[in-house]
């Protein structure tokens, strides 16, 4: 971490192998640093799960240490231009819908849904609005039902599409070892 003060390189790999307590903390820490530099980790597994965990803590581009190296190239290429990207083989569920809006849910579902979004559990989520556990419940089973996205996961990876930080294709087979950017 000093190095990457001294340096402040436009993106910075992170190796998951420290660890996945010191890449949240480095991601905490880019997250709050003066200067912008984009991470990038890299690791030998993960699941969908895990890396959508990762771009919700702050990581910009998540792959394989078994990439090809013109995956981990466009990779990195892609985070230093401001894209979000993670490699396609990453996404289990390449045909969930993606949201086409959001007028049909209530004003207190879309602060839900943002929170969900952005990673926090349900217990998080009452303690933010100042609401019940089982309230907040309701209103993920209401998001699920008018959106048509099943599990939390796949609402993330909807709202990331969404916001343009992923492409709405993501996950199609774009040759191998292809990943998919926003």
């Amino acid at each position: 971490m000093d190095a990457m003060r001294e340096l402040q390189p436009g993106v910075l790999v992170v190796d998951k192998s420290f660890g996945i307590q010191a890449v949240m903390e480095c991601l905490r820490t880019l997250r709050h640093a003066e200067f912008r530099t984009a991470a990038v980790v890299w690791s030998v597994a993960l699941s969908e799960a895990e890396a959508l965990r990762l771009l919700q803590a702050g990581a910009s581009g998540v792959v394989h240490k078994t990439a090809r190296l013109d995956t981990l190239l466009d990779c990195i290429r892609q985070v230093a231009g401001g894209s979000t990207w993670m490699e396609e083989d990453l996404v289990a569920t390449p045909d969930q819908p993606v949201r086409t809006g959001r007028s049909a849910l209530t004003a207190r579902e879309l602060q839900v849904m943002e929170l969900v979004e952005r990673g926090l559990r349900n217990k998080e989520i009452a303690i933010a609005l100042g609401i019940r556990t089982g309230t907040v419940k309701i209103h993920v089973k209401h998001i699920f039902e008018k959106t048509g996205i099943r599990g939390r996961y796949g609402l993330a990876l909807s709202g990331l599409k969404e916001r343009g930080r992923m492409a709405a294709g993501a996950g199609r087979a774009a040759g191998a070892g292809g990943g998919f950017t926003g």
